[in-house]
């Protein structure tokens, strides 16, 4: 389905978000570090359509190098799950967004690594500059909301060491896993307006740590 980046689509995407019933799961909480990551929506490469950010991490990182994520890190003590989205995505691509950009939130992830976190769902706009920092970012990518809305966008695999699924979403030639892809996975389900719980959704042995 194409969504052209206007007015209209935000408009859709923050009533989809705020029809969206958020689920946290509070028996998790105390034992898990908190973190927030941005679903920062801007204009696809093309012009046509509406995108989000998706960065590969640098290779210097002492935590997940190399690998797929969305803007976002640990919050900060008394930082709210938004404010750390937005500090990060500040911090890591340069945007200067405010609360007023907040589209809505997503269900908390609970990761292998010992966090919980905090998918938000942001508006960023079409002339945003992007600035990566090169100590934590190596590249930005714009994947557009059409690429994520494919019947094979996404597929589940078992692994012998878990009894939950391994979600991974195709990405040109490679596989992005959870909890990226049980985040992107979740957005695609809310923006067919569909409450899909994906904390079930398990990760790559890789990325347990």
């Amino acid at each position: 389905m194409a969504r052209t980046f206007d007015e209209s689509t935000r408009r859709n995407i923050a009533e989809l978000c705020s029809a969206f019933a958020r689920l946290a799961p509070a028996d998790a909480a105390p034992t898990l570090k908190r973190a927030a990551v941005a679903i920062a929506l801007t204009e696809s490469d093309d012009g046509n359509g509406t995108a989000f950010l998706l960065t590969r991490r640098s290779a210097r990182l002492r935590a997940h190098s190399a690998q797929w994520a969305l803007p976002g890190g640990r919050c900060d003590a008394g930082e709210t799950q938004a404010e750390a989205a937005l500090r990060e995505l500040h911090e890591e691509l340069g945007m200067a967004l405010s609360d007023r950009d907040v589209l809505g939130m997503l269900d908390d992830y609970p990761t292998r690594s010992g966090y919980l976190v905090t998918p938000v769902v942001v508006w960023a706009g079409a002339n945003a500059a992007i600035v990566p920092n090169p100590d934590e970012v190596a590249s930005v990518h714009r994947i557009g909301l059409d690429a994520i809305e494919l019947e094979d966008a996404f597929s589940f695999v078992t692994i012998p060491e878990s009894s939950r699924r391994v979600i991974r979403f195709r990405l040109g030639g490679q596989h992005i896993h959870a909890p990226t892809a049980a985040l992107i996975y979740q957005f695609r389900e809310v923006l067919a307006g569909r409450n899909t719980r994906v904390a079930d959704l398990e990760q790559p042995v890789f990325a347990w740590k």
